[in-house]
């Protein structure tokens, strides 16, 4: 507590001071980040392989490239975005401009999981920074080897008076929580998202919460199954499935289940070989409680493929379930991790109906060829954001806000959603002293009738 006591105070001092606003100081401190990433690549890559078993070329399609190209996209459009922006004036307010001025709110709390235990750390960081605020930043636990990686990096990459890592377990974030920030990114499940809101609440304090839920994949009738098989599977088994926006289960067409579930198990095979073996691509579980948890999910529905796995390498492979109903436990949370219950349809009024009866996902997925159908489906259902024709990708345009909605978040990020995110927008109208207009004040002759012929 002491030590939290006097690292706020520090960057409260060093805010203060106004060093952090300067657009020459916030794109300096953005390449400078950018320059650590670059520098400790390989260091980045065994972090990941030893938290979550992540191939080089994963770990950085993920967690490394994702967070250049970030960077890259904010240090081009930063200074079009700081710029103060000038808006109407409506006509009782003849003689005035009104401008919005982007402020940095102050200190941000930034806490983050381990699934994607770099990205996810750095991503909202970059919108900090971008914004001209100092920030703490809190990591997962779980991923312990990515946590200290960080803690290293940023420690030597800039003062802790202006960002700084704090590790730790439960302890230390409800000590953290309990202190009065100016903001407060959270990154992760929808129970401890609703911990940080009481929390933050306390004090009044902003917050963006990005959390998860049960996220579909809808596949129609007239889909493309070679397509949308491969589509599927890729973000189905991404991270092992430990991805907030993984199709969490699906919804097929009957006419195309079979060839649809024929083409996925061909595309499991072809991506990755034996997932259990030494030497795949495929991740593992983070840990023991988790890998447990996901083996006893298994036991509802019928397994038409995969589920087998191994306790010593904390893997298990894809495995697709069919015969499950919604009050199997399967279906009652989120899985985050590489099972996929199926579920078929005739009427896709049905599966609207059906996901409409549930919390908001994060997600939705939808394969069809038919723009009517699309745009059914894409109007229907309230959800975070998500893809037609295609998983995950949505994530990865710095041009899309990211974000969810009702239980599955509230807030978005990346790319300039990134820089409003931690972003005061002050608004601020500078009036004239050439002349004053007389019908506002309460003395002036016929006032009343004035205002009556400016407001018709």
């Amino acid at each position: 507590m002491n030590r939290i006591h006097a690292l706020l105070d520090k960057q409260r001092n060093f805010f203060a001071t106004g060093a952090t606003k300067p657009l020459n100081y916030r794109t300096e401190q953005l390449r400078r980040l950018k320059a650590m990433i670059r520098e400790h690549e390989e260091a980045i890559m065994e972090a990941l392989r030893l938290d979550l078993g992540k191939s080089d070329f994963e770990a950085f399609a993920t967690e490394i490239g994702i967070l250049l190209e970030e960077i890259n996209h904010v240090l081009k459009y930063l200074k079009r975005w700081s710029k103060p922006r000038r808006v109407k004036t409506p006509l009782t307010h003849i003689g005035s401009q009104s401008r919005i001025y982007a402020e940095p709110y102050g200190i941000a709390l930034l806490i983050s999981p381990w699934n994607y235990p770099f990205q996810l750390a750095i991503s909202p960081l970059i919108g900090a920074m971008s914004a001209g605020n100092c920030a703490v930043l809190k990591p997962s636990e779980l991923a312990s080897h990515t946590s200290a990686l960080l803690a290293r990096l940023l420690g030597q990459t800039f003062d802790e008076a202006y960002v700084a890592v704090i590790e730790g377990g439960v302890e230390t974030s409800n000590a953290l929580l309990a202190e009065k920030f100016d903001t407060i990114f959270f990154t992760g499940s929808v129970g401890v998202g609703r911990i940080v809101m009481e929390a933050a609440a306390k004090h009044l304090t902003p917050v963006t919460l990005e959390l998860g839920g049960k996220s579909p994949c809808i596949v129609h009738a007239d889909a493309n199954i070679k397509h949308a098989a491969k589509r599927i599977v890729w973000g189905k088994t991404l991270n092992a499935g430990q991805t907030c926006i993984a199709p969490d289960y699906l919804y097929v067409h009957e006419s195309v289940k079979d060839e649809l579930l024929k083409r996925m198990k061909e595309t499991v095979d072809a991506f990755y070989g034996d997932p259990l073996a030494d030497g795949s691509p495929y991740p593992n579980i983070i840990n023991d409680r988790h890998y447990n948890r996901l083996k006893s999910l298994m036991e509802a529905g019928q397994l038409v493929y995969g589920g087998r796995t191994d306790e010593r390498s904390l893997k298990i492979e894809p495995a697709f379930i069919s015969e499950v109903g919604w009050e199997d436990p399967v279906m009652q949370e989120e899985i985050f991790g590489p099972l996929l219950p199926v579920l078929t349809y005739r009427n896709l009024e049905d599966v609207i109906r059906e996901v409409n009866a549930r919390p908001k996902p994060l997600a939705l997925y939808a394969f069809s060829e038919s723009e009517e159908i699309q745009q059914r489906i894409i109007h229907s259902i309230s959800f975070g954001g998500g893809c037609i024709n295609d998983t995950i990708l949505h994530i990865a345009t710095p041009y899309l806000p990211f974000g969810g909605v009702g239980n599955s978040g509230m807030g978005g990020y990346h790319g300039k959603a990134s820089f409003d995110a931690f972003t005061h927008r002050k608004s601020v109208m500078k009036q004239t002293s050439r002349f004053d207009l007389p019908f506002r004040y309460p003395n002036a002759k016929n006032a009343l009738k004035r205002l009556r012929s400016v407001y018709k």
